[in-house]
Formats: C-alpha cells, sequence, structure tokens
C-alpha cells in the first residue's frame, strides 16, 4: 500500500493550522512494462526531483516501480519547471482548493471527532490523487468559542472552491455570507441549525432538520409497509422523543386506509395477542427507542411467538438501535427488524477493510467506536464533492446518477431547496434479515 501525501502525514503529527500542498495541477500516468522513473521523468520533460516530489511514496527506500502502478506527473513549462493550471478559472482542469473549517483540536470530544473526520478527507484526497484529481487542502480550527470572522480575513479563505463546515450553528451566518459573496460553496457535514440553505444557493447540508426527517421516515413507513398490519407499542417512557414519529405515522395510515392496532408492554398477554393478526405480516413500532423497552418487546414477542410459530412479525425501530447491534443482533434478525438510517457500515466490506488499516497504518490508533465512523464520514463527503466538482465543476449539484458513487458508510442524494441551496435527501432501511445477512434499501 502506498503511503499517504505529505499533507496527511502532517495531520498525523496533530499539526492544526493552514496545511497546504503545493497549487500543481497534473496527470496521471500508468506505468507499463520495464518502465523507470527516469524513463517517465524524460518522457514528460521534467526532473527525477520533480517526478519524485509528487509521488512521495518513490522517496521509500524499498520502493519499487511497478507495472499498473499510476502515478502523478506535474504539469511542465518548456523549461521543466512546474507550472499551474493555464485555464485556472475551470475547476475541472486544475487544482481542487478545498477548505476545513472545523474544530480541529483536542481539548474535547468535538474536537476528537472532527480530527477523525479530516482525517478521513485526507485519506479521501489520497484516493482522488491516484485517479488524478489533485486537491490543495486548507484547515483552520474553528472551535466553539472561536473568532470566525478573524478566520475569514485570511486572504486564502476566498482562493477555495469549497469549503466543509461548520460544526457550530452560530457561525453558519458569517459563513453563508463569505461564501456567496467569494462564490465559493458550503459543504455542511453535520446537522446543525443552517436556516440560510433556504436562501443560498452555494450551500450543500448532509442532514436533514428532526422535524423533516420525521414527517419523511413515518410517511416512507406507511407506504413502503402498505400491506402489513401495524402494531403500535406504548411502552410507557415518559422521556421518550418518539411519540412525534408514531403521531406522524398514524396520521399518514389514516390518510392512506390502513387499519391497526395499538397495545402496551402492561397489557396482559391476552391483550397484547389480540393486537396481532395471522392472515398477513404484523409491523411493529415503538414509541421509545431506549434498550430496556426493546429488551421487554423483545421477550413479549418471543413468548407471541412460541404460542403462534405461523405468525409473521417484523419490525421498525429507530437510528439509535444501531448502538445495541452488537448486543442484539440475533434478535434484529429473529424479528426481521428494518432500521431507518442516513448511514450504514458494513464493516466486513473490502473497502471498510482496506481503510481501517491505512487509518491506523498512517495514524498509529484505531477509529473512535463510535456511530457513524467519522472517518468513513469523512472519507465519503470527500470523495463524493471532490469527484463532482472535478467531472462538473461548481456546477455540480449533488443530484443522483451524476457519476459512480459507492459510498463506504454515508449514501449522498442532493435536491434543491426551492431558490435556496441543496439538501441531502438519500433515505434507507437497514434490514436485518431472518437468514442472518442484512440489506440496505434505498427508499
Amino acid at each position: 500500500m502506498r503511503r499517504l501525501s505529505t499533507c496527511l502525514l502532517l495531520l498525523a503529527a496533530l499539526l492544526v493550522g493552514s496545511l497546504t500542498a503545493e497549487a500543481q495541477s497534473y496527470v496521471s500516468h500508468k506505468v507499463k512494462k520495464k518502465e523507470t522513473i527516469f524513463g517517465i521523468a524524460r518522457q514528460y520533460g521534467i526532473s527525477t526531483e520533480q517526478l519524485t516530489n509528487a509521488n512521495p511514496e518513490m522517496e521509500s527506500p524499498d520502493y519499487k516501480l511497478k507495472k499498473g502502478d499510476i502515478i502523478m506527473i506535474p504539469v511542465a513549462d518548456k523549461d521543466g519547471q512546474p507550472v499551474t493550471n493555464t485555464t485556472p478559472n475551470d475547476i475541472r482542469r486544475r487544482t481542487i482548493r478545498l477548505g476545513v473549517m472545523l474544530p480541529l483540536h483536542n481539548t474535547n470530544n468535538d474536537g476528537r471527532r472532527m480530527v477523525e473526520y479530516y482525517r478521513g478527507l485526507l485519506m479521501a484526497c489520497d484516493t482522488l490523487r491516484h485517479e488524478g484529481i489533485s486537491v490543495d487542502v486548507r484547515a483552520w480550527n474553528t472551535p466553539e468559542d472561536g473568532n470566525i470572522n478573524a478566520i475569514l480575513q485570511d486572504p486564502e479563505a476566498a482562493r477555495c472552491d469549497v469549503i466543509v463546515g461548520p460544526l457550530y450553528s452560530k457561525q453558519m451566518a458569517a459563513l453563508s455570507n463569505f461564501v456567496e459573496q467569494n462564490n465559493i460553496l458550503l459543504f455542511i457535514p453535520f446537522s446543525i441549525t443552517a436556516p440560510e440553505l433556504y436562501t443560498n444557493r452555494n450551500i450543500f447540508q448532509v442532514y436533514q432538520p428532526v422535524n423533516e426527517l420525521t414527517e419523511n421516515t413515518a410517511r416512507r413507513c406507511a407506504e413502503w409497509f402498505k400491506d402489513f398490519h401495524p402494531v403500535i407499542i406504548d411502552c410507557g417512557d415518559s422521556s421518550s422523543t418518539k411519540g412525534s414519529f408514531t403521531a406522524t405515522y398514524r396520521r399518514h395510515l389514516e390518510v392512506l386506509d390502513i387499519k391497526y392496532n395499538l397495545t402496551s408492554l402492561k397489557s396482559t398477554e391476552e391483550n397484547f395477542a389480540h393486537a396481532f393478526v395471522l392472515d398477513k405480516p404484523n409491523l411493529v413500532i415503538l414509541n421509545t427507542a431506549r434498550s430496556p423497552e426493546l429488551l421487554s418487546v423483545f421477550a413479549r414477542l418471543k413468548a407471541l411467538a412460541n404460542v403462534n410459530p405461523t405468525m409473521r412479525i417484523s419490525m421498525f425501530g429507530y437510528t439509535e438501535w444501531m448502538m445495541y447491534l452488537q448486543h442484539q443482533q440475533e434478535n434484529f434478525h429473529r424479528f426481521n427488524v428494518y432500521i431507518p438510517a442516513p448511514y450504514f457500515t458494513n464493516t466486513e466490506s473490502t473497502l471498510a477493510s482496506q481503510l481501517q488499516q491505512r487509518y491506523v497504518k498512517n495514524f498509529h490508533q484505531d477509529m473512535m467506536p463510535s456511530l457513524p465512523r467519522f472517518a468513513y464520514t469523512g472519507y465519503d463527503h470527500a470523495v463524493f464533492m471532490l469527484r463532482g466538482l472535478h467531472k462538473y465543476g461548481k456546477t455540480f449539484d449533488g443530484a443522483a446518477g451524476r457519476f459512480g458513487y459507492q459510498p463506504v458508510q454515508t449514501p449522498l442524494k442532493f435536491e434543491r431547496i426551492g431558490n435556496g441551496g441543496l439538501q441531502n435527501r438519500s433515505f434507507m432501511f437497514i434490514h436485518y434479515k431472518p437468514d442472518g445477512t442484512a440489506e440496505t434499501i434505498n427508499y
């Protein structure tokens, strides 16, 4: 595996500040049999030093040039000196200038999460470099109590093509004005309040507001499972916020004229069983996402299934249930659980495994044990946005089908919000099938 680029190795040392690679234009070259570093450099009219500077892995004592390798060739002028692209206004034919404005520090969990996210982003830049996509990365540490306006006075900020950030809602107004004035795209990676989305066409926002997500999830659930018999269970959790979901879901059921039953964890076994039917599959929905109540429901459903072995039972859950997967995977499969989620990490996939190994090798530590995995999130976001900019320039709108995109964890599909910016509308169910496998259903 090739070493990562210089800017990535700098991050490994946690150098936080303005991280930059030389603004340089490149083309890619696939190595043929018997080619040498000297011969390739002479073919393109550059020096071997310029070639190795563009491919830092060549400096390794054990490096060997192999047939099929993809290496980067810096564009050179007649004197052999690297030059920037001759069409600087066309982002598709030059280095993409990427700015990152997130809390990149080690003083609290926000900073540590964003450092991991940033590392994933830089790993994506390294991957894209081998595809011939050159990226100049500059990062600014923007803690919650930081002065975003002072950071925006840095001349390098105005040179960015796209900025990833912010993490805090209170920094949105200043950043929104800045990107609009300088014709910069703003990619908001996490769920913050951003009313500017509805007026600023330069903004991409990954996550939907909670009320919109609740409405869309309830509608999709009612439509997708229209042939099921819904059973809504009151779990007696006074602290739950999921009542808004079950209320919205019931409203959609009534619009579709779908009959449903209500029951409670406090119900007798007889009354609990009466909420279910035998002539069609039952869809169980709780009004809480907490683990203790979920365990109680599993116990009730097991008892019910033992008495009625032909009864078909499925469950529709909440994203929070993914945190219980390690201990409840058997129950998820047994009861045919569907979980709505904006992300899904198949840790056994080849790409996820390779990224995990690269992360440990370059940063000498594991990813944080959190869901979602922030390094995967940063990788997905960067690959999606940078490939889009490389192909379409600043007309890229993030819509479905713009290019081949296979996420490690986070599917993305943007739609324009009125005359404002673009919001991710990707949605999927994670289905834990009775045969022990899992699938993602895009809806």
